[in-house]
């Protein structure tokens, strides 16, 4: 939207060309994330304890949690309104990629956010049945999986990209559809399981959607994408925007959400968080790295599975309990530790998945 009125603004005075440059649309779109999500935070918590939208607590969960009933919750709703309105301002419109992480964004919002009203408003603690969720996932997973096969302009936007070794990029053909589908809602549901301590999701959020930026901006510079030898992709560039929104806006309501969080994030925020970074994964063609800099998400998630096939399989738990953060919790690390020493794990995976830029 800005950037079509700086254009024509180009034309009395060259000196707005400056806006074209995505590296500065994507700073100036972080920071009006983050000052919307900090401006519109302390009404939007106002607001939701009027409504009595309180965050339930599980009986079967640890006792220091039981302190946290009545927290506001569905916070993912200020993320969301500030990423969509950020991008909007700085993006370019005409880019089809936009389009598609800001659909995906806000459908997998709408689904968190009719899960959370169920739960929290219609008082119905199973909330929106998982059947029911995963089918809606997965309708809008697959859809954005198809649109974006067909709709592939390069070889390289289907072909598996792998990390540290220069071009070798594995083709995937309709096998593409079943990963991006994998990739959208598998990391969907990952941060979603995350989401259960103080700011505990969003700052690993933060950090993988700038080093995605990063990824972006490389994949749709042809000079930077050639030196680094990894996928050129055409518009790809423009994500870097959605990416710097994203982190803004986490930013923003870190500011709420840390310890003792103010406000939590509920469904509405981590399904569409991790849909999103997902689908920017898929779209710049880093899916191993970015699984590697997300690898805190994919632990908590693997905790789950172990977890159930393990009771099932032999009628014994490996952890504590899971998510891995409650084992940890119940093993007597006081929540801040668990939560800082998680998010230095999501750092250090992070800068490990940057270093694949150049380690080739």
């Amino acid at each position: 939207m800005l950037l079509w009125l700086f254009g024509k603004l180009a034309e009395f005075n060259p000196d707005f060309n400056v806006f074209g440059y995505i590296t500065l649309r994507s700073i100036l779109g972080a920071l009006t994330a983050l000052l919307v999500s900090l401006f519109l935070g302390p009404a939007f918590i106002r607001r939701l304890v009027q409504r009595q939208v309180g965050q339930p607590i599980r009986e079967l969960g640890p006792k220091s949690h039981f302190s946290k009933a009545g927290t506001p919750t569905m916070g993912g709703a200020l993320i969301l309104f500030s990423v969509v309105l950020s991008t909007l301002l700085w993006a370019d419109l005409g880019n089809r990629y936009v389009w598609v992480v800001l659909l995906v964004t806000m459908s997998f919002g709408l689904i968190g956010w009719l899960d959370d009203y169920r739960k929290l408003v219609l008082q119905d603690s199973r909330g929106l049945p998982a059947r029911w969720k995963y089918l809606a996932q997965s309708v809008a997973g697959l859809a954005v999986a198809f649109y974006l096969y067909h709709s592939a302009d390069v070889p390289a936007a289907t072909a598996l990209i792998v990390p540290f070794f220069k071009g070798i990029a594995i083709p995937l053909g309709a096998f593409y559809v079943v990963s991006t589908y994998f990739m959208i809602v598998g990391f969907s549901n990952a941060v979603n399981l995350t989401d259960g301590l103080d700011g505990l999701a969003i700052m690993p959020t933060v950090f993988i959607a700038a080093a995605l930026g990063i990824f972006s901006y490389v994949a749709g510079n042809s000079v930077f994408s050639s030196y680094l030898a990894t996928p050129s992709i055409p518009g790809a560039g423009e994500l870097s925007i959605f990416c710097g929104t994203l982190a803004g806006a986490g930013l923003g309501f870190l500011w709420f959400n840390t310890y003792p969080a103010q406000i939590f994030m509920g469904d509405i925020g981590a399904l569409a968080m991790g849909a999103a970074l997902g689908v920017v994964a898929v779209v710049v063609r880093q899916e191993l790295v970015f699984i590697l800099m997300a690898g805190v998400f994919v632990m908590e998630t693997v905790s789950v599975i172990l977890q159930v096939a393990s009771f099932k399989l032999t009628g014994k738990r490996i952890f504590r309990m899971a998510p891995i953060h409650h084992h940890f919790e119940l093993k007597g690390w006081p929540e801040p530790r668990v939560i800082v020493r998680f998010w230095i794990i999501s750092v250090i995976l992070v800068l490990a998945g940057l270093a694949t830029l150049k380690l080739r």
